[in-house]
């Protein structure tokens, strides 16, 4: 009692210092403030009539701190104060924000009220130790059969969503957010339309999902710091639940509007442009951000990052750059999409990394198997809509093209389907049976071959 006693009188007699600065210029997205030493990544406030706006240290020039705003620049003067309110990041996180639809500074926005009980998280937490982190070796169901079936997910891994505007990631993602087998899903809408953010939460993600499910939203027409911030302050609410016990799905929408907000970020600090138009600290940042899914000995993160590709260009500098950090990638298909395929998701050009680590040997070869299928349909595709392939000329052609419409059909899936892993596991194994029979049927029949097709006992 002693020691506690001697130190709260140290602190009470501690004098606090608030450091202050001025404006002294505004240009473009950032204020150029005056005599404020504080770090790269310290919160400002510029008091108003209003209520405080806020600001992060984003740089420096020269003698001055440049402050990038939360808010708009609108309406400040020269000489206006501005003082220091923290000097590291902090958000709050709690288990009431289960439910809830909150900004990026976890302030709700849904109308029900504050959030209580809420503790302080760093929004740049230290790297993980890599020796920290647990094997990933469990898989994890995410309601989705196509995924679950021929790129299963494993707990703690991440993976991204590849596609051009319109062709279905925001569906995609929501239905894994519905059904997916995690404890808490994470929501983080960055840089989406206004109008696209109700609809998502009401018509695609549900009161279901949103039960169990932690909403970030930043809009498109709200400053690029506020969308960043989404980003990093999802990732805290996540490493949040994860710490207490929970398997987490953290889903990113989209990795490529954050990208997008930092460029102008960087270059009104002043970086150079590089990689084009996107400055050094974009690829910086990406890693140190992504990395931060993945599964510890408390909890998991299983992160799904939805990437946005321009102009259908996978090889552009966000989609290249984020292939190479995640262990896996989900490629949606314009054509497919087109066809009314969905999930239009393009099995070939996709891959989990951890696969073959969450699996076991029967649900791999029967995973195979369907690959493989789908590759030689593919390769003669355009014979057999013209007429021009021959039947018998290769058993597993004929194979291919007598077992599409089963393997289509495996493959779709409506929004409102829910399959668990176990169930899409074994419609899997239960179709590779009937291709396994199929097959030595047109073998056996290939001296003589019958009409093709997969014999009717087999369906």
């Amino acid at each position: 009692m002693m020691l506690l006693s001697d130190t709260i009188r140290r602190v009470d007699a501690l004098h606090l210092v608030e450091l202050t600065g001025t404006v002294a210029e505004v240009r473009g997205l950032t204020l150029r403030v005056a005599d404020l030493p504080l770090p790269v990544g310290a919160i400002v406030e510029l008091p108003t009539a209003k209520q405080p706006i806020v600001g992060e240290v984003v740089g420096f020039d020269r003698d001055l701190t440049v402050v990038m705003l939360m808010g708009f620049t609108q309406g400040i003067r020269r000489g206006a104060p501005v003082r220091g309110a923290e000097s590291t990041g902090a958000a709050p996180v709690g288990l009431n924000l289960l439910g809830r639809i909150v900004d990026a500074l976890g302030q709700p926005i849904d109308g029900k009220g504050p959030i209580t009980e809420t503790v302080g998280y760093p929004t740049q937490p230290p790297a993980v130790d890599p020796l920290d982190r647990v094997i990933i070796d469990q898989p994890l169901g995410t309601g989705v059969r196509a995924i679950d079936t021929l790129l299963t997910v494993g707990l703690g891994q991440r993976v991204g969503i590849f596609s051009g505007p319109g062709v279905g990631k925001s569906s995609l993602i929501a239905q894994i957010a519905k059904h997916t087998e995690a404890d808490v899903s994470v929501i983080a809408l960055v840089g989406e339309r206004g109008r696209e953010v109700r609809d998502f939460i009401d018509r695609t993600l549900g009161p279901e999902g949103l039960a169990r499910s932690v909403v970030v939203v930043a809009t498109g027409d709200e400053p690029v710091l506020r969308r960043v911030r989404a980003a990093t302050y999802a990732h805290c609410v996540a490493e949040f639940f994860r710490d207490q016990g929970a398997n987490v799905v953290l889903l990113m929408d989209s990795v490529t509007r954050f990208c997008q907000a930092q460029r102008q970020i960087g270059l009104a600090a002043g970086e150079p442009p590089a990689t084009k138009g996107y400055p050094p600290s974009v690829f910086a940042l990406l890693p140190s951000l992504l990395e931060r899914a993945g599964r510890s000995r408390a909890g998991s993160i299983t992160g799904f990052y939805a990437i946005l590709v321009e102009g259908d260009d996978l090889t552009e500098p966000v989609s290249d750059a984020v292939r190479g950090i995640l262990d896996g990638h989900v490629v949606l298909s314009r054509d497919l999409a087109a066809r009314a395929h969905w999930p239009a998701i393009d099995v070939l050009d996709s891959v989990s990394r951890v696969a073959n680590d969450v699996i076991d040997d029967t649900h791999s070869a029967a995973r195979d198997q369907v690959v493989r299928l789908i590759s030689d349909f593919r390769q003669i595709e355009d014979l057999v809509n013209i007429g021009a392939y021959a039947q018998g000329a290769n058993p597993e052609y004929d194979l291919a093209i007598a077992a599409h419409d089963e393997i289509d059909a495996l493959l779709q899936q409506p929004l409102t389907d829910h399959v668990t892993f176990d169930e899409s596991k074994s419609q899997l194994l239960q179709l590779a049976i009937r291709l396994g029979a199929a097959q030595q049927q047109l073998q056996r029949n290939a001296q003589n071959p019958p009409p093709v097709g997969v014999p009717a006992a087999a369906n």
